[in-house]
């Protein structure tokens, strides 16, 4: 099969072909480090990851992904100033935080996680190069500003396919010095009330990137001239991918193969942002539901697609989360297998091919998880009939293998160490259920049906439902909220 991608560019879906035969190259956007990550702004991140695991997994690609850290800009200025604090504390603050929320919903780490800080030589050579070609040129004001001269480069707008003088000025640094209000800035001269940690020298004076000049010059260093994949969020496609493509096209380079664009998450249709005041942090949402319920929400809408966040969103993820574990657990019980068999078995095992041409599909997560149920609904249904043990088994194994493409696998170690599920914890729990299931199955051997009534009642009161099945009773842990 050939995997297909939605190209932001051609606005086609393409078959994917890497530069390079069996090696991919992915540039990403990250964050700006200013404040604490909301799930918004980490569904850039899922998807993406999801991308890479398939690329690895369906395709045995060996992929290279490189996703920035912008550590210095106005925002970040104007917060640490506002708050008292030196502008590199406070970044290094909230990377840490984001990269803690990161981990907690399993996305694995890039290859290389550049801040913008460490490469300002690359950005200085690229913006001299680009004043060599005419691109580019310092302002004649003294002010140490170097600006982009959109007029010297004929494909600016091809991106978003707009016009130039249909553009607004460019926002991004005090208009002094610009030939043309829509040239937007490479570099930003120091001002007097701005620290002076938070500049550099250049041949120009010294001051600091202009955002777009950071991401050109880190995917430059760290993938070369040319790469597949340039991703982000619908929101970067103007000013900043297009700004970043004019900036590398212009200094010479061939630049990214492939526009990737994830959609939002949005509250009553709208994006989620600060300013609107409806974010919600990793760190909050996983005091009451599970890190894996927070990433199968975000991971199982197709990348392109806006997600709608409602006060149900998490419940119903959680449900889908129990819904596939629980048959996972039962499969286990009937096969005699631990969490870890069954994982290294679905690492061998080939994909169904309904899935795998979901996901060559341009990602279609959607199509893929509809794959994953129906197979849950065959495994369970071959549990209950207890007729086919071998068709229980191959339904565990093709499930825990998709789910694990998906980063969504339930017995992965992820979802249990360091992320609220405490191991010994789960084993003294089980212990005492089981005790409670012996003592349930005491009573109705003796016809005490109302004590064993009594027993699943006050189980299923704690948030325990239990299964009667032809081996005996079962049970799983179903999602609550505690009120306090």
């Amino acid at each position: 099969m050939t995997l297909r991608l939605h190209d932001s560019a051609t606005r086609e879906v393409r078959d994917f072909v890497p530069r390079i035969p069996g090696r991919a190259s992915i540039y990403i956007c990250g964050l700006t480090t200013q404040t604490s990550p909301h799930i918004g702004h980490l569904r850039f991140a899922v998807a993406f990851d999801v991308l890479r695991r398939w690329m690895e997994r369906g395709h045995g690609l060996e992929v290279t992904l490189v996703r920035n850290v912008t550590d210095i800009d106005d925002k970040i200025l104007a917060k640490s100033a506002e708050n008292g604090v030196p502008w590199n504390e406070w970044s290094q603050r909230y990377e840490r935080e984001t990269s803690a929320a990161l981990e907690t919903i399993g996305v694995r780490p890039p290859s290389y996680e550049p801040r913008a800080t460490g490469h300002v030589p690359d950005m200085i050579e690229l913006m001299e190069r680009l004043i060599e070609r005419g691109h580019a040129y310092p302002a004649d004001d003294g002010s140490g500003d170097v600006y982009f001269d959109v007029r010297s480069w004929e494909a600016y707008g091809e991106l978003t396919r707009q016009r130039i003088e249909d553009m607004a000025p460019a926002a991004d640094a005090d208009p002094r010095g610009k030939r043309d209000p829509r040239d937007f800035a490479l570099w930003k001269g120091a001002k007097a009330d701005e620290p002076h940690t938070a500049t550099w020298p250049t041949p120009w004076g010294r001051g600091r990137p202009g955002w777009h000049l950071e991401c050109s010059a880190m995917a430059w260093r760290w993938l070369g001239e040319e790469f597949d994949i340039h991703g982000g969020g619908n929101d970067l496609r103007f000013p900043h991918h297009e700004n970043e493509q004019a900036q590398s096209r212009a200094a010479g380079f061939g630049f990214t193969s492939f526009w990737l664009h994830n959609g939002m998450l949005t509250t009553g249709g709208e994006k989620m942002s600060k300013s609107i005041g409806n974010t919600l942090t990793v760190e909050e949402l996983t005091k009451t539901y599970r890190p894996l319920s927070v990433r199968w929400l975000l991971a199982t809408v197709h990348y392109r697609s806006a997600l709608e966040y409602t006060p149900t969103s998490l419940d119903e993820a959680t449900a889908q989360v129990e819904r596939v574990e629980g048959f996972l657990h039962r499969a286990l019980d009937s096969m005699g297998w631990t969490a870890a068999e069954l994982r290294a078995a679905a690492a061998e095992a080939a994909l169904p091919e309904a899935f795998a041409a979901a996901m060559d599909d341009d990602v279609n997560v959607s199509a893929a998880l509809a794959v994953v149920f129906d197979l849950v609904r065959r495994g369970n249904a071959a549990l209950a009939s207890g007729s086919d043990a071998g068709d229980s088994r191959q339904v565990a194994v093709a499930v825990t293998g998709m789910l694990d493409v998906l980063g969504l696998d339930p017995l992965d170690p992820q979802w249990s160490e360091g992320s609220g599920g405490d191991s010994a914890a789960v084993e003294a729990l089980d212990g005492l259920v089981s005790e409670r299931l012996a003592a349930r199955a005491a009573a109705k051997q003796q016809k005490d049906f109302a004590t064993a009534d009594a027993i699943r009642d006050t189980l299923a009161a704690l948030g325990i439902t239990v299964a009667d099945g032809p081996d005996g009773a079962t049970w799983e842990l179903t999602h609550t909220t505690k009120e306090t």
